[in-house]
C-alpha cells in the first residue's frame, strides 16, 4: 500500500485515518519559533462528511486510499437508491442518499446523464452530478411587465422539486439549463 508523507500533502489528496477515506481540504505547514515543525490539516470524512482537524508532525505518513472516480450513467431511483450503469462494461451499482447528497435534486428518471461517483471498496461514496442538466419547470408565476423595479427574479420548481430563481420571461412548461454546482439558471433549453 502506498503511503503519503506530511511533505506530500495537499487539497484533494486521499488518504485513510482511522480506517475511514479522508478527503484533505486545507494543509497548513507550521514551523514555529521553538519546537518541531507541524502539518495543520483540514480532512472531510468521505463516508459521514465530517469535517475533522488534525495535526501532524513533521514526517509522518499517512495511508492512501483506494478510492476510484468513474463515470457512469444515472438510470432511474427506486425509492431508496439511485442506480447507475457503466456505459462501457454494463456493471450496474446503486448509490444510498447519504452518497447522493445534493446530486439527486438534478436527476431524473431515464436521463442517462452522465455522473462522477468516487468508489471506496466498491461502495459509492459521492456522486456528483453533471455540471449542467436541462429540465422542465412544472410551476412558476407568470411574470407581468412592469412588476419590479430592478432586475428581479421570481422562483421556478423543476420536475425533480429542485427550486432555482429564473426571470420573469421564463414560463411554465419550459425547458431550462441550470448549473448544478450552484443552482443558478443558465438560459433556456
Amino acid at each position: 500500500m502506498a503511503y503519503y508523507s506530511t511533505n506530500d500533502f495537499k487539497s484533494g489528496l486521499k488518504v485513510m485515518l482511522d480506517g475511514n477515506p479522508c478527503s484533505i481540504m486545507e494543509n497548513e505547514y507550521v514551523k514555529p519559533g521553538k519546537g518541531q515543525a507541524f502539518n495543520r490539516v483540514k480532512l472531510r470524512n468521505l463516508k459521514t462528511g465530517k469535517v475533522l482537524e488534525k495535526t501532524f508532525k513533521s514526517g509522518d505518513s499517512l495511508e492512501a486510499a483506494d478510492i476510484q472516480e468513474v463515470e457512469m450513467n444515472y438510470l432511474y431511483n427506486d425509492g431508496e437508491m439511485w442506480n447507475f450503469m457503466d456505459p462501457e462494461s454494463f456493471e450496474q451499482i446503486a448509490a444510498d442518499k447519504v452518497a447522493m447528497g445534493d446530486a439527486a435534486k438534478w436527476l431524473k428518471d431515464d436521463s442517462n446523464e452522465l455522473c462522477t461517483i468516487m468508489l471506496w471498496n466498491g461502495v459509492p461514496l459521492t456522486v456528483s452530478a453533471p455540471n449542467f442538466v436541462v429540465l422542465k419547470i412544472v410551476e412558476t408565476d407568470p411574470g407581468v411587465r412592469g412588476d419590479t423595479s430592478g432586475g428581479g427574479g421570481k422562483p421556478a420548481k423543476l420536475e425533480t422539486g429542485a427550486v432555482v430563481r429564473v426571470p420573469l420571461f421564463v414560463q411554465q412548461e419550459e425547458s431550462v439549463r441550470v448549473d448544478t454546482r450552484t443552482g443558478d439558471y443558465l438560459e433556456r433549453a
